[in-house]
């Protein structure tokens, strides 16, 4: 067939379409034109390949758009062959059936390939100065394919003795030790894929590639060939571009080409420059920018003015110092308009405060373009956090966008349950984790089964064995039963293991029965996430054979990892006008507006990748491409978007609370539209609408509470301790004591704290009880047994008892000779004595009561009143201005004779004893001494009492939160967050008055 238009010329062809044109559009309108002489049977016979498959989708969508706009429409045509470079299969076009027998083994699926690996990071760990566990081999394993794939797709040979000194000199010992363990690596995978009959898949790809660059030179086909979009970055991929530019009727059309950028410039352009791939791709031909031509002359030149802008402003930094005089040129290019200015035309910027405000911005933007018939929209991101949240911004009006991000896995239900199993074979007594899988949707459990569980069995420190938890729930037999099931899928899950290590491949096996035992498989395995889960977990089952024994928790932490690895293609019904790419996704699509977002240093472009294995003169070393080549084609990707007719670029001042450095193709743009006297054009409106949409209302914060219940339901019986709470936060005693309110505990709560402070008290009685009399000699011993043991019963991990052991060796020596002193000066020692003290306020009697922990009588006619702290004690002034009263009361029952065991006496000294077990180990902090300064204080106490009672007494009286001015600003206790303490404390609020 001999064409018109763009194959008749002889070769080799190469075309280029302009960066602001759009791409697949172009492509598809050239290629019906240069056809269209030859009849409809032309089209079909042609072959066009592209780098990827959406790439593929994309030019068959925009032939459909191209007829349905022409001339003719709706008459029936087909398409050509449209193969994507990337998944070349033999048997398949472009390869003509019977014209070449490969013989190319099958490719390694990418996990067990990981897995594999894993394995010979494992077996080689000698040659390392550590021993990774089975999550580490993991990620080195991902490393090392990285660098096969390299090695791979640059087409180096590894076995040519380059390995060999390639550490030596210099360069540190941690690099001489990789360059060994590389080495032995790369000896053993390819006996290992041998042994397989599998090959990599990139080398698998790079055969094909150069299979068929043979076949097209031995029998070039006569029929039109074109290669669309790619710029070689690999060799073999080069190669077969030569050859089909060389081809009867092949082409290569380029993606944007800067045929205007200086000869001096272009000499310039390296491997971050945007145009550094084609340029190194016309090199390895020797073709000239002169050679290459447009791909449809007759396309019209709107938008060159933003492709130059956009070239200039990322021209080599080398070239950069004429900046000024490169605007000059240009603008003598067009004296009838200002380049610079038109170049700016349908581009704008919006810099957000934080990620937050650019999803909503994007969203809007999204959101707007909807508002114009017809109108495509897109955004380009290679932040795919970012692009969720612009997903969910859209969400709220009922707008799903075609995204490219997917959704994680590890947000997914299954994968969430299945990672909350794993780490129950760790510990199955986890009450956080024991109630996520109750709980758990998946389960379906009964709600009031799972809330009995939560309040009766799991509430407070964790249980010490399952005996213990089933014990708490006997009377509640549903949630008994939903305990057994999760200890018994738990008891499953880590089954497989033998000394804590067992096989991933069974202990993936063992979960996987565990997690149907608990849900409905139908339910389980349902869905995208389900079949991404059985997916993983079924690759684990047979390819992770292969995997080193792990521990439960390495299994947990491999699970975890491939998890998080995880992205689920979301289908449904989508917006057919809105899309949400990546930035290699968006390489052949254009829409009437780009939003270009995530443009900050680190995000786009990324830093060059760090590899663990080879430094860069190492990568020199072996031939391998620098890691700012990476940089360059996304840098590519950047200026192709950005030549769009509408473009909006979005940066952030702020990324995860830090500040953010916007991208240096930003900072170009933005410097050289300023040394041209102008500034890049900003979208504050859209700034605004995303600002107000959020917004809060006026700023209106409560008051502080001031409940005033009936004086029927105050209370009129009150402990000193209560007491306290009433002269501190009044409004704690209503929540409490009125209303009944009592904090629940958190689930798997700390018990140091309290267990130290039950522990002392419990072993002072225990010790006084059954020592009544002298001091015995062993009493250091005694007391520490007592301590340890009441700790062991308070259920305190063993990681704390081991520290607590050395702390009571330290307290018991203090106590023993505290008890030694005491005991010679009492005439007896009253422990846990309750004192009771009834008068009369306005006609009504009200009692109050303490529990002493120590009251020593004395021969003088006086009582000593001890208190045991392990933490702070209130200091003396909080004791004398009636703060904290507990001591004081305690003496004005003692002398009013409310304590039987004691009888009616004055109080001596008011003292509280602090045990902490460190230097010192005890202090004996005395607040108010024997004789008129205890009885005075006594006698203040309870008279602050009566005047206390006598205001609450008072219907109009309120219970305050937190009326002491030195708590306002403390925020602990157990009813501050139903106080709103923060709220109104921060507000100014005075006190007065209330709601």
């Amino acid at each position: 067939m001999s064409a018109a238009g763009p194959f008749d010329t002889p070769g080799p062809r190469w075309f280029s379409i302009p960066a602001h044109r759009p791409f697949v559009e172009d492509l598809a309108r050239g290629l019906l034109s240069a056809l269209a002489p030859l009849g409809p049977e032309a089209l079909p016979r042609a072959t066009v390949l592209t780098p990827t498959r959406r790439g593929a989708r994309a030019l068959a969508d925009a032939f459909v758009q191209v007829i349905d706009g022409a001339a003719g429409a709706g008459k029936a045509l087909l398409l050509p062959q449209i193969r994507p470079l990337g998944d070349l299969d033999e048997g398949e076009p472009p390869f003509e059936p019977g014209e070449i027998s490969l013989d190319v083994p099958p490719a390694v699926s990418s996990r067990r390939r990981r897995f594999e690996l894993a394995r010979l990071v494992a077996d080689h760990a000698h040659l390392l100065d550590f021993t990774p566990q089975a999550g580490q081999a993991l990620e080195m394993a991902k490393a090392l394919a990285e660098f096969l794939d390299s090695c791979q797709i640059e087409e180096l040979i590894t076995d040519d003795g380059r390995l060999d000194g390639l550490a030596e000199g210099d360069l540190a010992q941690h690099w001489q030790v990789s360059a060994r363990f590389l080495k032995a690596i790369l000896a053993a995978w390819p006996k290992r894929l041998d042994d397989l009959g599998l090959i990599d898949v990139s080398d698998r790809r790079v055969r094909l590639l150069n299979a068929l660059s043979d076949q097209w030179e031995d029998a070039p086909p006569q029929g039109v060939m074109i290669a669309a979009g790619s710029t070689g970055t690999a060799p073999a991929t080069a190669r077969l571009l030569g050859v089909i530019a060389n081809l009867p009727q092949g082409a290569v059309v380029l993606p944007g080409l800067d045929e205007g950028l200086a000869e001096d410039a272009w000499g310039q352009v390296g491997e971050q420059h945007p145009q550094g791939a084609m340029k190194r791709l016309l090199d390895r031909f020797k073709a000239t920018r002169a050679e290459v031509r447009p791909w449809w002359p007759e396309a019209d030149s709107r938008g060159r003015w933003r492709r130059r802008l956009i070239n200039e402003a990322l021209r080599p930094a080398e070239a950069t110092a004429d900046w000024l005089a490169q605007i000059d040129r240009l603008r003598a290019e067009a004296p009838d308009l200002d380049p610079i200015a038109e170049g700016l035309k349908g581009l704008s910027l919006i810099s957000a405060r934080t990620e937050e405000e650019a999803a909503v911005a994007c969203a809007l933007l999204l959101r707007e373009a909807l508002e114009t018939p017809g109108q495509t929209a897109a955004l380009v991101t290679p932040d795919q956090e970012l692009a969720r949240r612009v997903a969910a911004r859209l969400a709220r009006w009922g707008v799903i966008a075609d995204s490219s991000a997917g959704a994680p896995l590890a947000a997914s239900p299954a994968a969430i349950l299945a990672q909350h199993v794993a780490a129950l074979a760790v510990d199955p007594l986890d009450p956080v984790r024991l109630l996520a899988v109750a709980k758990h949707p998946l389960l379906r459990a009964d709600a009031d089964a799972a809330c009995d569980l939560e309040l009766k069995g799991l509430r407070g420190p964790a249980p010490r064995d399952a005996a213990q938890l089933l014990g708490k729930l006997d009377a509640y037999p549903d949630a008994r039963r939903l305990a057994e099931r999760v200890l018994a899928a738990a008891r499953q899950a880590a089954a497989p293991y033998v000394d804590d290590q067992g096989a991933p491949a069974t202990a993936a096996r063992a979960l996987v029965e565990s997690l149907e035992a608990l849900a409905d498989p139908g339910d389980l395995w349902a869905g995208s996430a389900g079949e991404g889960l059985a997916s993983l977990l079924s690759s684990l089952i047979t390819d992770g054979l292969v995997l080193p024994p792990a521990s439960k928790i390495g299994f947990g932490d491999l699970l975890d990892r491939l998890v998080n690895e995880e992205t689920l293609r979301v289908g449904g019904a989508t917006h057919p006008r809105l899309r949400i790419f990546g930035a290699i996704e968006a390489r052949m699509v254009r829409a009437d507006r780009l939003i270009l977002a995530g443009l900050e240093e680190g995000i786009w472009p990324k830093g060059a990748p760090i590899d663990p294995f080879l430094s860069r003169p190492m990568r020199e070393r072996l031939g391998l491409p620098p890691p700012e080549r990476r940089i360059g084609l996304t840098a590519h990707d950047f200026a192709q978007a950005a030549a769009a007719p509408d473009v909006i670029l979005v940066h952030s001042e702020r990324r995860g609370g830090a500040p953010a450095v916007e991208s240096r193709w930003l900072w170009r743009l933005r410097t050289l539209a300023r040394g041209a006297g102008l500034a890049l054009p900003e979208r504050a409106d859209v700034l605004a609408w995303a600002r107000d949409l959020d917004a809060p209302g006026p700023y209106a914060p409560i008051s502080r509470p001031a409940p005033t219940p009936p004086v029927a339901d105050r209370p009129r019986r009150m402990a000193v301790t209560r007491i306290e709470a009433l002269t501190r936060d009044p409004y704690a005693v209503w929540a409490r004591d009125i209303l009944k309110l009592f904090p629940l505990e958190r689930p798997n709560e700390p018990v140091e704290a309290r267990a130290r402070g039950t522990a002392i008290h419990a072993a002072f009685e225990t010790f006084s009880l059954d020592h009544p009399g002298p001091v015995p000699t062993d009493a250091a011993e005694i007391f520490a047994g007592l301590y340890l043991s009441e700790l062991v019963k308070a259920g305190m991990p063993p990681a704390a008892l081991a520290r607590e052991r050395a702390l009571a060796r330290e307290a018991a020596l203090w106590v023993a000779d505290l008890e030694t002193r005491r005991r010679a000066g009492a005439e007896r020692i009253v422990v846990e004595a309750t004192g009771t003290l009834t008068f009369d306020i306005g006609g009504r009697p009200f009692t109050v009561f303490a529990k002493a922990d120590r009251i020593e009588p004395t021969a003088d006619g006086l009582a000593h009143i001890l208190d045991y702290k392990t933490g702070a004690a209130p200091s003396k002034k909080q004791v004398e201005t009636g703060f904290s009263p507990q001591l004081t009361l305690t003496a004005a029952i003692l002398r009013e004779g409310g304590f039987e065991a004691v009888g009616r006496r004055e109080p001596g000294d008011l003292t509280y004893l602090r045990v902490t077990g460190r230097k010192p180990a005890g202090v004996e902090e005395v607040r108010a001494t024997a004789g008129g300064d205890s009885q005075e204080a006594a006698v203040k106490a309870l008279q602050g009492l009566r005047d206390l009672i006598e205001r609450y007494d008072n219907p109009d009286q309120p219970y305050l939160s937190r009326v002491a001015p030195q708590f306002v600003h403390d925020h602990a206790g157990d009813y501050g967050h139903l106080a709103r303490v923060f709220e109104w404390s921060t507000s100014g609020d005075d006190g007065e008055g209330g709601e």
